[in-house]
């Protein structure tokens, strides 16, 4: 997952559900690490679930490859971490890819299923 100029995005694309998720989470702003793992269970409802090996083995990835970094904050007991610009593109391509698959989806008639009708 390297990824430094938009010349390297199609490679990175598609995203890992756990990456995907966290670009998400981070979308919105900075944040340490247990309120990442409150917002990918909030944005992913009941099927989703990250533990902190998946988040943190996934974080370090990240911020080798320049999706998010890690952010000063005044309380030294949590890493902060924010996305990048390579970050936010990573997740408009990926959202875009999305998109496209949900559209070719419904063209063919496929409906989405609840929970509950599963």
């Amino acid at each position: 997952m390297r990824i430094k100029n938009q010349e390297q995005m199609p490679p990175l694309a598609p995203l890992t559900a756990a990456v995907f998720h966290i670009l998400l989470a981070l979308a919105d702003g900075p944040k340490h690490g247990y309120a990442i793992m409150k917002q990918v269970a909030a944005d992913g409802g009941s099927s989703l679930r990250m533990g902190p090996g998946t988040l943190y083995g996934s974080l370090q990835r990240m911020t080798a490859a320049g999706l998010v970094e890690d952010r000063e904050e005044d309380d030294e007991r949590r890493r902060y971490y924010q996305l990048t610009a390579d970050g936010e593109r990573a997740l408009g391509v990926e959202l875009d890819r999305l998109r496209d698959a949900v559209a070719a989806a419904r063209r063919k008639g496929m409906t989405v299923r609840t929970t509950a009708s599963r």
